[in-house]
């Protein structure tokens, strides 16, 4: 049996990147699998199409995950399609790096919706049928940079860093329920978006990690599926590492 069989995971963010690679492995691990967008329609479609080749119901929502109200729709159009959610996983978020000094009101409030807001939206009106459930895994994407921090993203590391105490209070809240909550915080992650930084930088950061490589998409998916399945059941209220021990 696959670890997620019969189990609905909703992902927000998931057309690239990370997102993309956790709604693909949990396709191949059984799961039936909702995922938010934003933008490019084409990339939905496309990713629904690979996702349902897998065996399993797959949709995807144009859906703004920092919008309350569009939250609060989201959650009830996805249990009308599939009945029950049993995992969400927070992954949708933005940068918008630049100095303390040159930071703009918008800029920090852009990545503070996005990243953090969007978790308190989704996670509030997901623990409903959670609760009804008596069961559930909540995984929200944090980042290393949330745990010590970095010049040029105070924005960046303090939604990041919200949401680790944020994933420790619902823990504790929902626990007794059966509900866990747990946070991931990447390192270095090679994506599409670090393939258009100078190959020299890239190198020096690779150089920097104890492992002496880039983390890639599938080393976080694969930590996610098991906080997901039951093989995690005795785990909440844990941030956990992906960072090829660079914070070691």
């Amino acid at each position: 049996m696959k670890l997620l069989e019969n189990k609905v995971a909703l992902i927000s963010g998931a057309t690239r990147g990370i997102g993309r690679a956790i709604a693909i492995k949990f396709a191949e691990q059984g799961a039936s699998i909702a995922f938010t967008y934003v933008s490019s329609d084409e990339k939905a479609v496309a990713l629904e199409k690979e996702l349902n080749a897998f065996g399993i119901k797959a949709k995807a929502y144009k859906s703004d995950a920092a919008n309350f109200k569009a939250a609060d729709e989201l959650i009830n159009s996805v249990l009308a399609e599939f009945v029950t959610i049993d995992i969400l996983i927070n992954n949708a978020g933005i940068t918008r790096d630049t100095l303390l000094m040159r930071m703009s009101e918008q800029q920090w409030d852009e990545v503070m919706n996005a990243n953090l807001k969007s978790v308190f939206n989704l996670t509030k009106a997901v623990q409903r049928p959670m609760l009804k459930a008596r069961k559930g895994s909540i995984i929200n994407m944090s980042s290393v940079v949330g745990v010590k921090g970095n010049a040029g993203q105070s924005n960046y590391a303090a939604s990041k860093a919200g949401i680790i105490g944020f994933t420790k209070s619902i823990a504790l809240e929902l626990g007794s329920r059966n509900i866990r909550s747990n946070a991931i915080a990447p390192g270095f992650i090679e994506t599409e978006m670090t393939a258009s930084l100078d190959e020299k930088v890239v190198q020096q950061w690779r150089d920097s990690i104890p492992l002496k490589r880039g983390g890639t998409a599938e080393d976080v998916a694969n930590l996610c599926l098991f906080l997901a399945s039951d093989m995690s059941a005795y785990i909440t209220g844990q941030c956990i590492n992906v960072c090829g021990g660079m914070l070691t």
